[in-house]
């Protein structure tokens, strides 16, 4: 009996051995200073989906690379009907390869997901983790060793540019990728109420494997912000701690030493983190140390995400209540923040652990150059400015109204879920409207725009007569921060700033002036307070009064003749 039971056992054996093997990721196969590649990442997932039911790989929209993105998502439920996992569990949305050159989340995502799956880590009753493998996919298949020059490991890894060279972590709000159009589509349906962008830092030396950034909790708002800086947030970092991880916010300095203290990022909507911040979902950024050991680098990415999904885990009824309180603080009529600025006035102080650097001469120009010397390190107290004030609040509207001519806009509302009522025939509104009184741009490109900032509008009540299929964009709806981001156009990521509407900034009719002479004179003597106004400013304006040019202009501007579509903002707004 015991001979014919050897056999079966021998081959028992040899399987498990086969199936731990098997289950070996390519970044532990290798020597700790080799990252998968892209084809070898979907083919490990591709594997855990056959092997396991608690794991499902799915495959979503394209890229500019042409190839798609896919999700995984482990549920030990085994049920991926996302709308039913919405109403009993949390959702952490893990996304992975954003800058394919920072690939330790790539790595540590692929054994988080296999030693979920064994049970060789604590699995979570009420979370669903969603991990998008490699987001960049065209950064990734552009393999090299180089174009991190600052970075210690692995030995090759992608690009930080997609297929079309766009950094895709700029791209979420504009959208001009198929990546980030796909991504929305991902974001939407999973609905996460976690989100996590893994990356890596560059900047100054420190001691710090493990920085982050966190989703800014004045930018997530109300008891949800608050609960995020105060409990979650410390939660998470103490729990690194036990681990023996240090941790401190992201050092958003470059080529200056962070004894003097540093800022905390403002992650506005064209970050990940930004846009998922616009839909009440709360996000970080890890931000490993880009000259430590490749190897250490994964394991404090993998150390964060578990504790996240172990804090998740034991309050995400709460953190799925806040999430929906958090809407009733974006109601018509109250104030929104469009823009913030750091107030230097309020400075509070971090512990940190850094090396002492100083200036020598640089062996190349004879300059000043820094350095810093690893081999004297310092523990002190330095100041940290994490408080911004707004610089520029509106009102929220009770709706938007965007012509359906505006297809492109209309086209990523749609994409962001944003839900939109045509109208039925043409209908007269009462709407306030505004004109771009002033604006500048950018003198370089910047991610395939020229962009615009210091935004300025004048705002007028007006009736406009709005033709069927016209879109009626009511605010009360779980993308109102979207809205407010996007359509004001004084946004620090507007449609306005990313040059959407750019052909209104262009006069389509204009005069001739040896024609309009004559009738400009008519439009003054037929105009006693026009004419008043313009005797007026010849007399204030020197250089106004020296040019015959100027002054035809501004009687032009002045006059029924000039095209009321010349600067006037094509979205609308219906006030409570």
């Amino acid at each position: 009996m015991i001979k014919s039971l050897l056999p079966i056992f021998l081959l028992s054996i040899m399987a498990n051995a086969q199936n731990k093997t098997d289950f070996l990721t390519p970044y532990e196969k290798g020597n700790g200073n080799q990252t998968a590649t892209y084809e070898e990442t979907i083919a490990y997932f591709q594997l855990l989906d056959e092997s396991f039911e608690t794991v499902s790989m799915q495959e979503m929209g394209l890229t500019d690379s042409g190839e798609p993105l896919h999700i995984v998502t482990f549920n030990p439920a085994k049920d991926f009907d996302f709308e039913k996992i919405q109403k009993e569990k949390a959702v952490l949305l893990i996304n992975n390869g954003i800058h394919p050159g920072e690939p330790d989340g790539i790595d540590a995502t692929m054994m988080l997901f296999r030693d979920l799956a064994l049970g060789k880590i604590k699995v979570p009753k009420n979370v669903v983790i969603v991990n998008i493998p490699i987001y960049n996919i065209g950064g990734a298949l552009n393999r090299n060793s180089f174009s991190r020059a600052n970075q210690n490991g692995p030995e090759s890894y992608g690009f930080r540019g997609n297929a079309r060279n766009y950094d895709l972590n700029r791209d979420f709000l504009k959208s001009d990728t198929r990546n980030a159009r796909s991504f929305a589509q991902i974001f939407h349906k999973v609905n996460p109420d976690i989100f996590i962008d893994n990356h890596v830092s560059n900047g100054a030396d420190y001691q710090y494997v493990f920085t982050y950034i966190a989703t800014h909790p004045q930018k997530i708002g109300g008891n949800l912000g608050k609960f995020w800086e105060s409990e979650m947030l410390p939660s998470l970092l103490s729990d690194l701690k036990k681990k023996k991880i240090e941790s401190v916010p992201y050092v958003n300095i470059h080529d200056e030493k962070p004894d003097n203290g540093f800022e905390a990022f403002m992650d506005y909507p064209r970050y990940s983190t930004g846009f998922a911040s616009m839909f009440n979902t709360i996000g970080s950024m890890p931000e490993t140390h880009m000259l430590k050991e490749y190897a250490s680098r994964v394991k404090v990415t993998y150390e964060y995400m578990i504790s996240s999904i172990e804090y998740a885990d034991k309050n995400y009824r709460k953190i799925k209540d806040l999430r929906k309180e958090n809407l009733q603080n974006y109601r018509p009529g109250q104030k929104y923040v469009l823009l913030w600025e750091l107030d230097a006035d309020k400075v509070s102080s971090i512990p940190f652990l850094g090396y002492e650097g100083g200036y020598k001469p640089s062996d190349i120009s004879g300059k000043p150059r820094l350095f810093y010397d690893e081999t004297k390190p310092f523990s002190k107290t330095i100041p940290y400015y994490r408080d911004y004030k707004p610089s520029l609040e509106v009102l929220i509207p009770e709706a938007y109204i965007v012509p359906k001519s505006w297809w492109n806009v209309i086209e990523l509302l749609k994409i962001n879920n944003i839900q939109m009522i045509p109208l039925e025939k043409d209908t007269e509104l009462e709407v306030e409207s505004y004109r771009i009184k002033d604006f500048k741009t950018s003198s370089s490109a910047y991610e395939g725009h020229y962009p615009h900032n210091s935004v300025n509008v004048t705002s007028t009540k007006k009736k406009v007569l709005f033709r069927k299929g016209d879109f009626l964009i009511k605010t009360q709806q779980p993308g109102v921060k979207y809205l407010l981001e996007t359509l004001e156009p004084q946004g620090n990521d507007s449609y306005f700033v990313w040059n959407f509407f750019d052909s209104i900034l262009q006069q389509k009719e204009y005069f001739s002036a040896y024609v309009f002479e004559d009738l400009a004179k008519q439009l003054l003597d037929k105009n006693p307070k026009l004419k008043s106004e313009f005797e007026k400013k010849k007399a204030e304006d020197p250089k106004f009064a020296d040019s015959g040019e100027a002054q035809l202009d501004w009687i032009y501007r002045h006059s029924d003749y000039y095209e009321k579509s010349h600067m006037e903002y094509p979205v609308f707004r219906i006030m409570k």
